[in-house]
């Protein structure tokens, strides 16, 4: 048996609800299929959602059901592939701290995780609002400790 340069239990995968974000959760699923290990799905909500959820002007369980429709598009990935997949949703925006935006929560998220490993969406700015992980991929990858694979 060959020893391998990495060692990965977790990879972690941001995801919103872009064609981009589903190719990194392909992506995701492929790295933990190969070295055994479990993909975390954490959905980044953007800012207009994040607003309108602290202003209580959108309804809650429509954001339940659309985020648990992005992470049921990875979970069925992962499945494809016998992966066990995790999920978790977080605010990709604060309105009292600059310092919180997509490309620092996957970072935060990737260090409370202890992730190994993290797959990014690089994605255009089309301004979907839908879309919120435009930037984090150059962020996360000037600033992870971990491996990072950007697609």
């Amino acid at each position: 048996m060959s020893s391998r340069p990495l060692s990965i239990d977790l990879v972690l995968v941001p995801v919103d609800q872009s064609e981009e974000a589903t190719r990194a959760a392909e992506y995701a699923a492929a790295v933990a299929a190969e070295y055994d290990a479990t993909v975390h799905a954490v959905h980044v909500l953007g800012e207009d959602v994040v607003r309108a959820i602290e202003q209580g002007v959108v309804d809650e369980d429509a954001v339940a059901e659309d985020s648990k429709a992005v992470t049921d598009t990875v979970s069925a990935l992962a499945d494809d592939v016998d992966v066990p997949v995790t999920t978790s949703v977080a605010y990709g925006f604060s309105r009292t701290s600059k310092l919180r935006h997509p490309g620092s929560v996957v970072l935060d998220t990737a260090e409370e995780l202890n992730a190994d490993f993290i797959v990014v969406p690089r994605e255009p700015v089309s301004g979907d609002p839908g879309e919120v992980l435009a930037k984090a991929a150059e962020y996360v990858l000037l600033y992870a400790s971990q491996p990072v694979l950007s697609v």
